[in-house]
């Protein structure tokens, strides 16, 4: 059943008025019709299924059915910071890492990073990034959207540590803590945040930094892996200590 993220003031009682793009999409792309159901979020917990009572050139309306859909969300938050990588690499990581479940998203440049961003294009990437994230959601049933934050430097990065429960710092010369041993410290209803290398990774400079910064670094296992790789595979190995064990 198609999803789509509404404002919080556009779900009323009993109703839901579904507006902007999405309203082409619904009519246009979907051919839906009225008595045609599907499944609204305000992105804050409240998830409903409704059905189109009426269709207007601007506005859907939805009749409310059903409250209190499943929580498909992970049971901690998870914000992947990734050091911002060439190309279209980041566009992967946001779209495979909503569906994988992450809460958050922010992006940083550090000594390695190959990639610079003037204001205008950061402007369009991160409004491009924001709608795979939405687009994502939808597809995987999520109830909310991951926010994409605006680009960070490295010291901006490292001032982030204290906001989380667990700051982890995935570095490929870890040889003692391992990611999986991490996680299963972490209770449910953390919020946790683990911090990508771009292409080339980081220097010793920058692994003594984060951890003087209070991070804590990890393995994430015995082979190297592509900056696009690796917050997929630290979430995956999220969903599998929270998830797949109960």
């Amino acid at each position: 059943m198609q999803r789509y993220f509404v404002d919080p003031e556009q779900m009323e009682e009993g109703y839901v008025t579904i507006t902007g793009d999405d309203v082409n999409h619904i009519v246009r792309v979907m051919r839906s019709r009225v008595g045609d159901e599907l499944i609204c979020c305000n992105g804050r917990g409240r998830d409903v299924r409704g059905a189109i009572e009426e269709i207007g050139a601007d506005a859907v309306r939805i009749r409310i059915l059903e409250e209190g859909l499943p929580n498909r969300e992970l049971p901690v938050q998870v914000t992947i910071a990734q050091g911002l990588p060439k190309g279209d690499k980041m566009e992967l990581v946001i779209q495979k890492g909503t569906e994988l479940g992450a809460f958050s998203f922010c992006v940083f440049t550090s000594k390695r990073t190959v990639v610079k961003l003037d204001d205008k294009k950061e402007k369009k990437r991160l409004e491009r990034w924001q709608k795979i994230a939405k687009e994502a959601a939808e597809q995987s049933h999520r109830s909310r959207v991951p926010e994409v934050g605006s680009v960070l430097t490295w010291r901006e990065l490292l001032e982030t540590a204290s906001r989380f429960h667990y700051a982890l710092f995935a570095y490929e010369k870890e040889e003692t803590a391992t990611l999986r041993r991490t996680l299963s410290e972490v209770p449910p209803g953390s919020n946790v945040l683990i911090v990508i290398g771009p292409e080339g990774g980081f220097d010793e400079t920058e692994a003594a930094e984060a951890e003087a910064a209070g991070f804590r670094s990890v393995s994430l296992g015995r082979r190297i892996l592509r900056a696009e790789t690796a917050p997929l595979y630290a979430l995956s190995c999220v969903s599998y200590e929270f998830e797949q064990q109960e």
